[in-house]
């Protein structure tokens, strides 16, 4: 058994830590784009609880630019080096199928895709690796996703899209045990399609796979307390306890250190 599949069947949630080395991410652009500052980073996480690391090499806010599958690689193989070298469980937050497949050469335990694993060559790449894979639920692309995005029932749509793409994997020869599901909260959603997601969120347990949920600090949180990102913290944190409540399995944060309390302190008043 895995070390991932191992934490997975603890009945606690598990907290996912964000490691973006790119300089245009909405809240931490540009703070670890040199390799010493986020391996600090990447220590700094684990010791506050980190059960696991997502190392990503290119921005999905809204508007964000491309980034060349070179620099990509750049930025992210040596940080997932470091990071296994440290004993971490390690994530890649990409779509493009050469990164998946130079990170699964380095053994990463999940492949985090906003797109669902449905850029060319994407499911083909990790057909076969025995890692864990995320699917995430996105309304339109990165650039344009927040231009008023339209639902007639926001659960029931997420819901069906990721059905289909789990079938899709499943086509290809992939165990669904070893499938994540993400709403996508903000991707393609307006405030009041994510609180309506969050507030049914139960019913994603309905697809039989774990559930990550990523609100932190995220413009979702801003409209709902009228504040800009470094005031995002408290709202992030008892966002992703909501959703713990609610089921979700990973939670990914930038706030490692008070997620992992919150998470200690509802295990302590549910058991």
């Amino acid at each position: 058994m895995s070390k991932l599949e191992s934490l997975l069947n603890r009945p606690r949630p598990l907290v996912m830590g964000i490691l973006n080395t790119t300089p245009d991410s909405f809240s931490d652009g540009g703070r670890y784009i040199h390799q010493e500052d986020a391996e600090k980073r990447i220590k700094e996480m684990l010791s506050a609880g980190a059960d696991i690391i997502d190392i990503g090499g290119e921005s999905t806010r809204p508007g964000a630019a491309e980034v060349s599958l070179e620099d990509e690689l750049k930025r992210v193989i040596p940080l997932i080096k470091v990071a296994k070298a440290l004993g971490a469980i390690v994530s890649v937050d990409t779509s493009k199928a050469e990164v998946m497949s130079r990170a699964l050469e380095h053994n990463v335990d999940l492949i985090n895709d906003v797109r669902a694993l449905q850029e060319k060559g994407a499911l083909e790449a990790v057909t076969g690796s025995g890692a864990y894979l995320c699917l995430m639920h996105m309304k339109g692309q990165p650039r344009t996703m927040q231009q008023n995005p339209q639902y007639d029932d926001v659960v029931a749509e997420v819901q069906d899209m990721l059905r289909k793409r789990i079938a899709e994997c499943e086509k290809h020869g992939i165990d669904r045990k070893k499938i994540i599901v993400d709403p996508g909260f903000g991707f393609g959603k307006s405030l009041k399609h994510n609180t309506e997601l969050m507030g049914r969120l139960e019913l994603l347990q309905g697809l039989g796979c774990p559930v990550l949920v990523g609100v932190s600090r995220k413009t979702m949180i801003g409209q709902i307390l009228d504040q800009e990102i470094p005031e995002r913290l408290v709202g992030s944190v008892v966002a992703a306890t909501y959703a713990a409540l609610k089921g979700a399995k990973i939670l990914r944060v930038h706030d490692v250190k008070e997620t992992v309390q919150a998470m200690k302190v509802i295990s302590a008043f549910k058991n």
